[in-house]
């Protein structure tokens, strides 16, 4: 191997190393929303008293159901900004911190609403 060709493998091994790093060759990534994205505003409309039917409407349906507590909705949100998010300088809400828990009686009315707290003000 000549000096001027190994000197040419080692440049294009340096530059090749050197333009991974750069975010001009980033693969596109989607914005990954993941539940039911709610604000304070829905949830005050719901009250207790109110029929599993009523909070259906007004807040579609839960994220969970659970088999053994069908009692018990629960609306969560997490979101992963992608390219388009990591632009607009969207943050992540990470591990369900956004959820809304709904418990109903044994006549199907809301007796009880844990979460609200946890919801944004606005989207």
């Amino acid at each position: 191997m000549t000096k001027s060709t190994f000197l040419f493998a080692s440049l294009s091994l340096a530059a090749t190393v050197a333009l991974t790093g750069c975010n001009a060759f980033r693969v596109y990534t989607i914005d990954l929303p993941q539940g039911t994205p709610l604000t304070t505003q829905q949830a005050s409309q719901i009250q207790v008293g109110m029929s599993m039917n009523q909070v259906l409407y007004l807040l579609g349906s839960p994220a969970l159901r659970d088999t053994l507590a069908s009692n018990r909705w629960d609306y969560i949100y997490d979101y992963t900004a992608g390219t388009d998010g990591k632009r607009q300088k969207k943050a992540n809400v990470k591990n369900a911190s956004q959820y809304l828990s709904i418990y109903f009686d044994n006549q199907g009315r809301v007796a009880r609403i844990d979460g609200r707290d946890s919801l944004p003000a606005q989207r």
